[in-house]
């Protein structure tokens, strides 16, 4: 049986309303965000609100906050590509078992041996570890540096790199308190300082999860295959940081369906397949590292070649982008008086261009007086922004 064809045009129409994208199709919730999205990127700690305030009905930080501070029904930790994503609290021990927890075991390997070649025994890491973790607790939350004051080892240095050109001393707080993270025995709790912040504090996590690997990356798998199929099993492996037998294994556990796309074969949930219906025309105004644009490693259905040396920096970090029916066509950026620059990059006609500019304005209101800086400076961003 032939695989069903499932078009740019089609896969462009799906973003709308499964993104949350189309002014009809925004959410009530910031949960309800993150669940449509899988994850929304956290390495910028401005990139979580942004990405939610794109795709709610009533932008709103507050209700943010909410969720991650107070409800706790959002969890900040370190997932797929060991980038810091924020997750529904019911989907954090997939994403812990699944991918994590190889993590930790990596990082933990490396941080043991960089304490040995500091001198440090290994009874050193497993000591700082529990007093870390004991500390927290009897605190309930913690900066990075009231636990360097309260547990000494935290305060030793580990050599990084022994007998190569990169080899330095590295102060061992903030791997130690890494490692504990992906094993999820503390979790990143409020910022230090407003929602704009880097700096958090450490409360008590619940330890790993309990679930078996295969399981669990099925799941992650099938979440991925809803919020960003149809995909490629590149595509799959490129987001999760997987093995290609891990993806392939898992694309079989959930049942995928092979479809056919402009750049070969695909994959959609067995419930997936039909057609999705063209929304009425639309605009948006993503931030950088958002989700949507980072969702895929072959992009040419959504970001044209000659578009991403202006959009992307070296690193592959995505920057502001500016939509129009499912494709990027340029790039945003706020300037210092508040005022929001923005740049096309095709020419969208008269009616994208209306639309564009209202989504301007409306991201306008929702910034107000509050001055945002991406983390990651792509050229369009900044010469916007310092124009």
């Amino acid at each position: 049986m032939t695989p069903r064809l499932i078009s740019a045009d089609e896969r462009r129409a799906r973003l709308a309303t499964r993104h949350l994208l189309a002014p009809g199709a925004r959410a009530a919730r910031a949960e309800d965000v993150v669940e449509a999205l899988v994850a929304l990127h956290s390495t910028d700690a401005a990139t979580v609100y942004l990405s939610a305030l794109a795709r709610l009905a009533k932008p709103d930080v507050g209700l943010v906050e909410r969720a991650l501070y107070d409800d706790r029904t959002l969890v900040r930790m370190h997932g797929m590509r060991q980038t810091l994503f924020v997750f529904p609290a019911e989907v954090a021990p997939v994403v812990q078992a699944s991918t994590t927890r190889e993590l930790w075991s990596k990082e933990r390997a490396l941080l043991v041996k960089n304490a040995r070649d500091a001198g440090l025994d290994d009874a050193w890491l497993a000591g700082v570890e529990a007093a870390t973790v004991a500390e927290v607790r009897r605190r309930g939350s913690a900066t990075g540096a009231e636990l360097g004051k309260a547990v000494p080892g935290l305060r030793d240095k580990v050599l990084y790199g022994k007998g190569t050109k990169w080899e330095t001393w590295t102060p061992a707080a903030a791997r130690v308190l890494r490692v504990l993270g992906f094993d999820g025995a503390v979790v990143r709790g409020r910022p230090v300082g407003s929602w704009l912040s880097s700096q958090h504090r450490w409360e008590p996590g619940v330890g790993h999860a309990d679930i078996p690997v295969a399981e669990a990356q099925a799941e992650l798998a099938r979440r991925w295959l809803r919020a960003f199929g149809p995909g490629t099993e590149a595509d799959l492996k490129w987001w999760t940081g997987w093995k290609t037998t891990d993806a392939r294994r898992a694309l079989k556990a959930v049942d995928a369906v092979e479809v056919a796309l402009d750049e070969g074969a695909g994959w959609v949930l067995p419930d997936d397949l039909s057609p999705a219906e063209a929304p009425e025309p639309w605009a948006a105004l993503l931030p950088g590292l958002d989700p949507t644009p980072m969702g895929w490693q072959s992009r040419a259905w959504y970001l044209a070649d000659d578009l991403r040396p202006q959009l992307f920096d070296r690193a592959g970090n995505v920057g502001p982008t500016v939509w129009w029916n499912g494709e990027v066509v340029g790039g945003w950026a706020q300037r210092g008086d508040g005022s929001i620059g923005l740049r096309l990059l095709r020419d969208v006609g008269g009616e994208a261009v209306s639309a564009i500019e209202a989504e301007a304005e409306r991201w306008q209101e929702v910034l107000g007086t509050t001055r945002v800086t991406p983390r990651f400076r792509t050229p369009l961003e900044r010469e916007l922004a310092e124009g």
